[in-house]
Parts: structure tokens; sequence; C-alpha cells
């Protein structure tokens, strides 16, 4: 039987291998990856194993309706500060 992959290494193998056409990630829940996560990890939690890779800088994570999207370091758009855009627009 071959080696198990870390979350890690699944994790990223699953961004690059189920993200559409045109897209630098995948949503967590639409694109299978929870189910498939649970599955492959024996019921496992994904949302804990991606919140850790998260923290340590492996992965980013941004939420979304009914979800999250999942993210390459290197290739997770730049993320807004809306607060300072609101600030910004009301001239404060």
């Amino acid at each position: 039987m071959s080696e198990r992959l870390s979350y890690e290494e699944f994790v990223k193998k699953a961004i690059v291998s189920l993200r559409k056409e045109g897209y630098k990630g995948i949503h967590s829940v639409y694109s299978g990856f929870n189910s498939a996560f649970k599955k492959y990890f024996n019921d496992e939690n994904p949302v804990e194993a991606t919140n850790k890779l998260a923290q340590e800088g492996k992965i980013i994570v941004r939420p979304v309706k009914g979800g999250v999207m999942l993210y390459l370091p290197e290739e997770a758009p730049a993320s807004r500060n809306l607060a300072d855009e609101a600030l910004t627009k009301m001239g404060l």
C-alpha cells in the first residue's frame, strides 16, 4: 500500500487538482474538498487541518459564502482592507 499524504500534501494537491480553469483557489465545500478530506483521513475535521496550515503560512484561507476558499500562498489574491477603504471613501 502506498504511503499516505500529509495534511499539507493533501491540501496543496487538492488546490491544484480541484480548481476550475481560470481560478487560483477552491471552495472547500463546492469543490468536494471537505468530503474528500474526511474520506481520505477517516472522518478527521478538514476545518481544523486547514486552519492549522493557514496559521503556519502553508496555505491561505479566505471566508466566503458557504465555506472558505483555499489558496496556495503564492497564488492568493491580495486581501482588501475594507475598513481602510471605507474610511478613505468617507474622507477620514
